[in-house]
């Protein structure tokens, strides 16, 4: 009688890991490669056009027009563009302008956001149900730019810098992430922090913003982008042109072939390229964002991901 020992090869064993579905296999060779390819096209497809942007803003007129156009390989570095722009002129005044709205906007979008979110975040707090819904409806349902405009208008805000930061100082969205990032705090903690005498706005500010640097610092990085891109409502609401913010300036430079007030002679007299000046005052307004871009980074991951998780 022959004894068998364990169980045949072709028998599943329960102890056995399941298989794992193809996109957890380990990429093969090609499969590397391939990425490597693409990623890197994806690199030189945003890397190249920066590039000539910042290599035609520093070139010379000669060097430009010996090239007839937009500059690949440096010839010369000069610093001509910039020192012109940053002279005190329309383009000077429009970066402040600009640096000013971003942060007074940020600064008032966030306290608004963050008081916002933490009272959303409370499930005792008064009518919060109704106020989210109210939210939520107002990302779906839009009254339309006519009746936006005429509010504005009526409320007397039109040639006003307070028309760049009120209309698009909230966003229900952020509001959102934030709300749920507030709702991961402990319970227990803020518990104790009540038992100890502290108030909700005490809470708030010692206890949930720094356990929630990371969203904050998304959140903002969101809102101060918004503000320095923005242009639509400066050509809206404003008429001065010496209260445009840095953006509208770049379009009338880039698309319209106005030049800034103080460099037209310059321009025409030959000691300055048009093309250079365009491309100078598309850095300028590219730098701050490409500045602060990589500290934000780190948060951008944990900030996001982890207060979607409970919606």
């Amino acid at each position: 009688m022959t004894v068998v020992i364990g169980k045949p090869a072709d028998e599943p064993r329960p102890w056995a890991a399941p298989p794992r579905p193809a996109w957890e296999e380990e990429p093969s060779r090609a499969g590397l490669a391939g990425k490597a390819i693409a990623l890197t096209l994806a690199c030189l497809a945003i890397l190249i056009p920066l590039w000539i942007v910042v290599v035609t803003s520093l070139s010379s007129r000669k060097t430009i027009d010996e090239v007839g156009g937009l500059v690949l390989v440096p010839k010369g570095i000069t610093f001509i563009a910039y020192r012109e722009l940053l002279s005190g002129g329309q383009v000077t005044r429009a970066a402040i302008i600009s640096i000013l709205v971003t942060l007074v906007g940020t600064l008032f979008s966030m306290a608004v956001s963050v008081l916002c979110a933490y009272g959303l975040s409370r499930s005792g707090s008064l009518g919060h149900r109704w106020i989210l819904m109210t939210l939520l409806a107002t990302m779906f349902f839009s009254a339309g730019l006519i009746p936006t405009y005429l509010l504005v208008q009526s409320l007397g805000l039109t040639d006003s810098y307070l028309a760049l930061i009120l209309p698009s100082a909230i966003s229900v969205f952020n509001i959102l992430v934030l709300r749920g990032f507030f709702m991961e705090i402990s319970q227990e903690l803020i518990d104790s922090a009540r038992i100890d005498g502290a108030g909700d706005l005490r809470i708030l500010w010692q206890i949930v913003m720094p356990l929630s640097r990371a969203v904050l610092a998304v959140i903002t990085l969101f809102y101060a982008v918004g503000y320095w891109s923005a242009w639509f409502n400066a050509s809206l609401y404003l008429n001065d042109q010496d209260m445009m913010p840095l953006q509208n300036v770049m379009i009338q430079l880039v698309q319209k072939q106005e030049a800034p007030v103080g460099l037209g002679q310059d321009i025409k007299t030959g000691q300055l390229s048009g093309l250079a000046v365009q491309m100078a005052v598309m850095v300028m307004a590219l730098l701050p964002v490409a500045v602060l871009s990589p500290f934000v980074q780190k948060h951008f991951k944990k900030g996001m991901l982890t207060g979607a998780v409970k919606g």
